[in-house]
């Protein structure tokens, strides 16, 4: 399960840093409020990553990232996550308070698949945002990226 994890990791890493560069690259057309989606990503992922290790200060939930510092959050993020693979058991559960205050306690493995589901759903979004700014979306379907 662990080799699959990281191939997910993988995936998710190298279309955040061509995703990133596109924004960058395209920062005049794509709105501001899809460019904090994008640091949201990122923002979610760390804050994910230290529920489980506990490494660092995380991020605001919504706090805007600076676009020069995109990529290499998203390494860090990266890193981190394939750290956690390779030292953490993903049937062990974690207790963690979410941004409003609530406790709750999930498997590792559960943890990990949200940070890949969460960090899809929203790269959709940003692909709804290029087209209706006339710019060509990415393709970042798990299968092209695998092919």
């Amino acid at each position: 399960m662990k080799d699959f994890f990281k191939g997910l990791f993988e995936y998710s890493y190298h279309y955040n840093q061509k995703l990133a560069t596109e924004i960058i690259e395209n920062s005049g057309k794509v709105s501001e409020r899809y460019q904090g989606v994008f640091s949201h990503i990122l923002n979610a992922h760390q804050i994910w990553n230290h529920r489980i290790d506990l490494k660092g200060k995380p991020f605001g939930v919504w706090q805007n990232q600076p676009l020069e510092t995109w990529l290499g959050i998203n390494e860090d993020n990266y890193l981190n996550s394939l750290d956690i693979l390779e030292h953490f058991d993903l049937e062990a559960e974690i207790n963690y308070t979410n941004s409003k205050g609530f406790t709750f306690n999930n498997k590792i493995k559960d943890v990990l698949f949200h940070v890949i589901n969460h960090s899809t759903y929203h790269r959709g979004q940003i692909a709804t945002e290029f087209r209706v700014q006339g710019l060509q979306p990415l393709t970042t379907d798990y299968i092209m990226y695998k092919r």
